[in-house]
């Protein structure tokens, strides 16, 4: 049977579109497909929420598809080890409390049981503002392709609405920003009711602090992975990804008992 290429093009651009406005209106819209971000939204989904990732670049994974300086390589603490046996990604001990995986299996494992739990990934899309209600609480995301913002073109975005957004952009802090920038008096909740700012490197100190700034920063938005440590003034950790895989974890649970 011969190919026709209008309508390989009509079957991506219909069911694309369908996937597009089925989700603009869903429970948790996330911002980022870092581990964080795909954890987080594996447990989400898993519990009955409709989840939603918005990734900026091509690929998926974040940080954790790069390993440590491109060596694909990945580890994780002993507290963290059960997530990565739960998404079956093997694991080597190279010493005590020290478990080294392959990124890419990471990645792609952790992405595989996302989409299989439910979770709809939307890449190469970016959030470059929030929909707020009348109390100036976050209910949503306005996005745009990242390649207009590349370009730096004149193009007016679209709106999903959502129950509350994760920010899961990492360094970046992508979402914090721009509340702090768009919506009048938003005040955070951290010391200094601002941004606190990524510290130096100090994995001990910064993979025990990502629980505690895993959190709700603002009404309707939440923050997880190293998104978190920027938004609170942890401490950047390099290539240990236990925190991340936790502060996943974590920030579902709290979403999940705030949603339902």
């Amino acid at each position: 049977m011969p190919l026709d290429e209008t309508l390989i093009t009509k079957a991506i651009v219909k069911t694309y579109m369908e996937e597009f406005i089925d989700n603009l209106r869903t429970d948790v819209i996330i911002a980022g497909a870092g581990p964080a971000g795909l954890v987080a939204s594996n447990y989400l989904a898993e519990s009955g929420l409709k989840t939603i990732i918005f990734e900026s670049k091509l690929s998926i994974g974040g940080g954790m598809l790069g390993g440590g300086m491109m060596f694909n390589k990945i580890v994780v603490q002993s507290e963290a080890k059960r997530i990565l046996d739960s998404y079956n990604i093997k694991t080597t001990e190279f010493e005590p409390n020290y478990y080294v995986a392959d990124a890419i299996e990471s990645v792609g494992k952790l992405t595989a049981k996302a989409i299989d739990s439910g979770v709809k990934i939307f890449n190469l899309i970016c959030v470059e503002d929030v929909k707020i209600d009348n109390n100036n609480k976050v209910i949503g995301a306005v996005v745009n392709w990242k390649a207009v913002e590349i370009a730096g073109l004149h193009i007016d975005p679209l709106t999903f609405e959502s129950k509350c957004v994760l920010d899961a952009t990492g360094h970046d802090l992508d979402v914090v920003n721009v509340v702090l920038k768009k919506v009048p008096n938003a005040k955070l909740n951290t010391p200094s009711g601002t941004i606190e700012g990524e510290r130096s490197m100090n994995a001990e100190i910064g993979e025990k602090m990502l629980l505690d700034t895993t959190k709700e920063i603002y009404p309707g938005v939440y923050v997880a992975g190293m998104a978190a440590n920027a938004a609170s003034g942890g401490q950047r950790m390099g290539p240990i990804f236990g925190g991340m895989l936790l502060s996943g974890e974590k920030v579902a649970q709290l979403i999940i008992e705030d949603l339902k």
